[in-house]
């Protein structure tokens, strides 16, 4: 199989999909790379390391796209990309589908099979593609938060830690998975005073187990998430539904009770945002006000620290990348439960569109399309 690596073109994404150990793995398994000359700089990773390592540089992401059999980035295609898949192509990237009408017509009318990164699954229902950047994200949030909290850029002019005689900083997180869970490790190390809001209690439970009380876990009802806001320098929001669209916990009018100059750090911006007042914005201009509220919304967080994103996500994406390049995307499917599974809102699979179908149920929840079964998109191919 042809693997094609485009440099990636959105504002302020320095992450690439392939790295050069993923391409000498390929290249041993007989496949042939293309990497975009300069697709890998953002990174660290000059042309001449993946020629090192048996890929070959080509000029333009036109070149990609039209001789690889596989598409193989890190964000959602653009729309000028998106123009340049083509029928029984592979595209293994992340989609995030639901809050994306646009780019999901675009995919369906491609022809192409996409499978999407953030609804791959592992044998515990875990998304092993999405952890390593949940992760990432979860870390830089209290940083980017603290950074928002600054007088210069809009904010309260809050130190996380405080100073002797003089509070830290209040820090809320909505939603105790891989993002808030990192992000109240961080913020905690920061020395803010942290709440961690879920509404599982054996999650709940986990948290104090093994943080042994270092940030207070709370159950996410409705008064204690209005509370808790109210009282916030900084909320965090860490919430996933996986493949669909972010829950609007925080409302519009729950930004008049908040503190002037307070945070608003949205994790959950890729599916559209936990904050009813977000917005995606880019590394380049990250932060707006909205009714005296700094939102810092940007879409692609990771790509901040480009290096050990692309290592994280690297080492996650290539045994998927060989299964689907060595079998083929349909007996990948059929090999592989967690590339593929049933067609139930509470099943993951990795399997988002192909030739013309939407296959994924709670992308089509989101936007009101018809959704065909993957099961019968493999058996027929």
């Amino acid at each position: 199989m042809k693997i094609g690596c485009p440099t990636e073109i959105k504002a302020q994404e320095f992450r690439v999909g392939v790295t050069p150990a993923a391409a000498a793995e390929a290249v041993a398994h007989g496949h042939e790379v293309l990497i975009q000359s300069g697709a890998g700089i953002g990174a660290g990773f000059e042309d001449a390391d993946y020629e090192a390592h048996g890929a070959r540089i080509v000029g333009t992401a036109k070149e990609i796209f039209d001789a690889a059999d596989m598409v193989v980035k890190v964000k959602e295609p653009q729309a000028a990309e998106r123009k340049m898949l083509r029928e029984g192509q592979i595209l293994f990237t992340y989609l995030h589908l639901a809050p994306d009408p646009e780019q999901t017509r675009d995919l369906i009318d491609s022809g192409a099979t996409c499978i999407a990164y953030e609804t791959v699954t592992d044998d515990r229902g875990g998304l092993p593609l999405l952890a390593p950047m949940s992760e990432v994200a979860g870390k830089l949030a209290p940083q980017m938060g603290a950074w928002t909290l600054q007088k210069a850029n809009g904010g309260r002019g809050v130190l996380m830690g405080g100073v002797p005689g003089v509070m830290p900083a209040r820090v809320v997180v909505i939603g105790g998975g891989v993002v808030g869970t990192q992000a109240a490790r961080i913020a905690s190390g920061m020395g803010a005073r942290v709440s961690v809001l879920d509404r599982s209690l054996p999650r709940l439970r986990q948290l104090d187990d093994m943080f042994r009380g270092e940030f207070e876990t709370v159950y996410s009802s409705k008064a204690n998430l209005e509370m808790l806001v109210r009282e916030a320098d900084m909320v965090i929001g860490a919430v996933l539904i996986p493949g669909a669209a972010a829950p609007k916990l925080v409302t519009r009018e729950m930004l008049a009770d908040m503190k002037p100059g307070a945070a608003l750090v949205d994790v959950a911006i890729d599916q559209g945002g936990c904050f009813e007042t977000s917005k995606a914005t880019t590394h380049q201009d990250p932060v707006y006000e909205v009714d005296g509220i700094m939102h810092y919304c940007v879409a692609n967080m990771p790509g901040a620290v480009a290096r050990t994103s692309t290592l994280a996500l690297g080492n996650a994406t290539l045994p998927f990348m060989l299964a689907l390049a060595d079998k083929g995307w349909q007996q990948a499917c059929a090999d592989d439960e967690n590339l593929l599974n049933g067609l139930n809102e509470n099943l993951l699979n990795g399997l988002n569109v192909h030739a013309g179908k939407l296959t994924y149920y709670a992308v089509g929840k989101a936007l009101g399309l018809d959704v065909t079964s993957p099961q019968k998109i493999v058996r027929e191919g």
